[in-house]
């Protein structure tokens, strides 16, 4: 056996000697970012060996600079001595921890609001299903010595008028004391379901009545998002989000479904998500609105496809083979004790239904809080998440497609790529004339990294500044220290020198990155553009097209349309809607004829997929040059690049 040391975690392990050093970091608990799941196609995981060798070749994704200093692949090296391990912040900088996010964020509120007024002004009942109610329960005595339960079916008969009362074991279990504790008086929480028929789900001490509270929470591939809500007015009391656990065995879900594959893998993906994701940010969402977690007895819960399969511990590797079949699209409800998941043991998980492979929950309760099926107009949605899903559609009919984007929008797959949050430069401009940046970051932090929204501000005022030209590779005859090539020719222009914010590395795009994003960017607009087509429509005739997905709030529609990410029409048609898919869970957790909505979506939408039509090919290669192949479609950006 040998020994790792991971100093800046202050961890130690033993493992064989011979021991992957990337996977004995993940035995160890040790975050090292690897998208491609270790099969050395992305150069993230790098980490510095301070003291000590391991078994390990130089690829192209070591610099020779880097390569001096003792920097490796963790996923390209063995580990056959003792040895000390640093693991730079920006390698687990896609991993920082929860975020409590600002309430009083203007943006935000506003979003939530226009989600909850497509509910009201469509005549729906904005109330939760669940219910509280304080009972004072006649104390036995010899002569009235009916059982406790009978004696709580009684109260309820004569008092709320249900005739038919459940709960299950472990609720049936708790009775006998709480009652005796608190002298017969209680309060229930319970599940009505009609024809005077209840499930008491919760028993407290006293009267609790006046305390309520659910959680709608969005699993992303890359981020996952919660909110706490007060279920009697529908106030978020807390909002919450960090980056997925599971993005240690792989950036997107394929490589995740594989891993799944093997040993026990799957049980690993399940475990990432609930205890190292989604049960940290409960705590820290709890503990801000000084809620117990026993108190939570609703929990809406949207993914993709694959995410809601991992949640569950499904076996998802049928998703992936053709004919590409799930498991399931609509689960059961769930109790969360069946999980894991630390909220009331007897709250009944609601996992929103997908609509195929993938196209998952998230795009259904994105569509719920949207309002597109409400709409007189034509409108286009955009789901911009480390999967890129499109709907279009208005209150008659509503078509979906797929896009294989994969995750450049959320920073994957870019060298210095992160997700949206604190640390990430969101905003970039360039100067014409000394093509020097100027950027705005995340929380004020000092730079660690480029969040979608900057990397669309950065493509577009290099192809505007001159500093690559349509098909994204580098200038070589502009005199500034801000470009430099490799021995291999790569170019790479320079956002942030390391020394500036003592990082470990320059903040770089290189051409390999620009090309990724390119083609993520035309996996979008061919997607559209083919959704659109087959009804023999075109992007002239879109009345709406909303933009959803973790890429940020600083998302710029000039810069987006200027890189042919989206068509070329009035900006003045674009909305950015936030985290659509969160949104819809809240208004499922906050209304039953939201949640009967949302079925009838799920029912309603028609699956369209690209590869059986033969332009779509054509369209993406198209759609792979800045903005396009025929600049006719792009007359706004056609003129300005003349200017």
């Amino acid at each position: 056996m040998v020994k790792i040391k991971f100093i800046l975690e202050n961890k130690e392990i033993y493992v064989p000697r011979g021991e992957n050093l990337l996977e004995a970091a993940r035995k160890s608990g040790v975050i090292i970012d690897a998208p491609c799941n270790g099969n050395l196609s992305c150069g993230k995981c790098k980490v510095k060996i301070i003291d000590g060798k391991v078994d390990t070749k130089k690829s192209h994704h070591i610099t020779d600079e880097e390569w001096n200093e003792d920097y490796v692949l963790a996923c390209n090296s063995k580990v056959v001595e003792d040895i000390t391990v640093k693991v730079p912040r920006e390698t687990f900088a896609f991993m920082k921890d929860v975020k409590i996010d600002d309430l009083s964020n203007q943006k935000d509120r506003e979003i939530f609001e226009r989600a909850k007024r497509q509910v009201l002004n469509n005549g729906m009942e904005f109330k939760s299903y669940v219910r509280k109610d304080y009972l004072e329960v006649d104390t036995p005595t010899l002569d009235d010595n009916i059982s406790d339960w009978d004696r709580i079916k009684r109260h309820l008969r004569n008092h709320l008028g249900y005739t038919h009362v459940f709960c299950r074991l472990p609720m049936l279990r708790r009775i006998p004391q709480i009652l005796r504790k608190s002298d017969f008086k209680v309060t229930i929480t319970h599940i009505p379901r009609g024809n005077g028929r209840t499930t008491i789900v919760n028993m407290e001490k006293g009267d609790t009545s006046s305390r309520l509270f659910g959680v709608a929470i969005d699993i992303g591939t890359t981020s996952v998002s919660a909110c706490l809500v007060d279920l009697y007015n529908g106030e978020l009391l807390s909002k919450a989000s960090s980056g997925n656990a599971q993005i240690k065995y792989g950036a997107d879900v394929i490589n995740r479904i594989i891993f799944s594959t093997k040993g026990d893998g799957l049980e690993k993906l399940n475990q990432a998500i609930i205890h190292e994701t989604i049960n940290p940010l409960l705590t820290k969402m709890f503990k801000s609105a000084q809620v117990d977690k026993d108190e939570v007895i609703a929990f809406v819960a949207a993914g993709n496809t694959t995410m809601a399969h991992l949640l569950l511990g499904v076996y998802p590797d049928y998703l992936r083979r053709e004919p590409y079949i799930p498991a399931f699209l609509r689960a059961p409800f769930i109790k969360a004790s069946e999980l894991g998941i630390d909220v009331n043991p007897e709250t009944f998980l609601y996992i929103v239904p997908s609509v195929a492979s993938y196209v998952g929950g998230d795009i259904t309760a994105g569509v719920l809080s949207s309002g597109i099926w409400a709409s007189d107009k034509n409108v286009l949605f955009i789901d911009l998440g480390t999967n890129g899903e499109i709907v279009f559609g208005n209150k008659d009919f509503l078509m979906t497609c797929a896009c294989s984007a994969g995750p450049a929008f959320e920073g994957g797959e870019i060298s210095c790529g992160m997700r949206a949050t604190n640390g990430a430069i969101d905003t970039i401009k360039i100067s014409d004339k000394t093509y020097e940046p100027q950027f705005t970051v995340i929380g004020d932090e000092n730079p660690i990294g480029i969040c979608g929204s900057g990397i669309i501000d950065l493509i577009s005022e290099m192809m505007f500044c001159g500093i690559i030209d349509r098909r994204g590779k580098l200038n070589r005859d502009l005199d500034t220290h801000r470009i430099r090539f490799d021995e291999h020719g790569m170019g790479e222009y320079i956002v942030v020198f390391k020394d500036e914010y003592e990082l470990s590395k320059d903040i770089t795009i290189n051409e390999v990155d620009i090309d990724n994003f390119i083609r993520a960017k035309g996996a979008i607009y061919s997607g559209a553009s083919v959704l659109l087509s087959s009804l023999g429509m075109d992007f002239s005739m879109l009345d709406k097209v909303y933009i959803a997905g973790g890429i940020g709030n600083s998302l710029n529609i000039k810069n987006s349309i200027a890189i042919g990410m989206l068509p070329d029409i009035d900006e003045d048609k674009f909305m950015y809607i936030g985290n659509s898919s969160l949104m819809g869970c809240y208004l499922t957790l906050m209304s039953e004829d939201g949640r009967h909505k949302l079925e009838e979506i799920a029912n309603h939408i028609t699956y369209v997929e690209l590869s059986v039509y033969s332009s779509y090919m054509d369209e993406f290669v198209s759609a792979c040059f800045l903005p396009h192949t025929n600049m006719e479609k792009f007359p706004t950006v056609k003129q300005l690049l003349k200017e």
